[in-house]
């Protein structure tokens, strides 16, 4: 991810990953078929962290409040410094190349979370219904928060852009 990022996905070949990563060309395509499979590969840690986040949540922990924390509890899986998470995500975000690993990405993190989200909203007539509302407004305010992150070059840390995008997105709805 540091090589891609550093160099660009198009300007990045495999052998260069490969190289980078002290494996060859074979066994890299044996794990990755594709560079973008690093990627993807990449962003299922963080999926795994998301559904984690939610099924340790405590009893009686609002859902808004599970889904934040856990959106949250994503950012320092992302790398080990904020300069190279943001050029992780600016990568993942900005190269058309990728946009179809990004939209796959999101597309796994709302399943992951209506499905871990569904086992505590039990109260709701329609639990599974109530829990992708719930995702995809979480994910759409996380992506909105990345957007924002990256207008803003990576500067300010992101965990405090979502809570201020969740922060607007609940005054909104809620009419405030």
């Amino acid at each position: 991810m540091t090589l891609l990022a550093a160099k660009g996905f198009e300007e990045t070949t495999a052998d260069e990953i490969a190289q980078v990563a002290g494996v060859s060309r074979r066994t890299l395509f044996r794990y990755f078929p594709t560079k973008a499979d690093i990627v993807t590969a990449w962003a299922q840690q963080m999926t795994d962290v998301l559904r984690a986040h939610i099924n340790n949540s405590l009893p009686g922990t609002s859902p808004r409040a599970m889904l934040y924390s856990a959106l949250e509890a994503v950012v320092p899986y992302m790398a080990r410094t904020r300069s190279e998470a943001y050029a992780f995500v600016y990568l993942i975000e900005r190269t058309p190349a990728l946009l179809p690993v990004s939209l796959r990405k999101y597309a796994q993190w709302e399943d992951s979370l209506t499905d871990a989200l569904s086992h505590h909203l039990t109260n709701q007539p329609d639990n599974i219904l109530a829990a992708r509302v719930a995702a995809r407004s979480g994910i759409a305010a996380f992506r909105t928060a990345i957007d924002e992150w990256i207008r803003l070059k990576g500067r300010p840390p992101l965990v405090p852009i979502i809570r201020k995008v969740a922060a607007l997105q609940a005054s909104i709805l809620e009419g405030g």
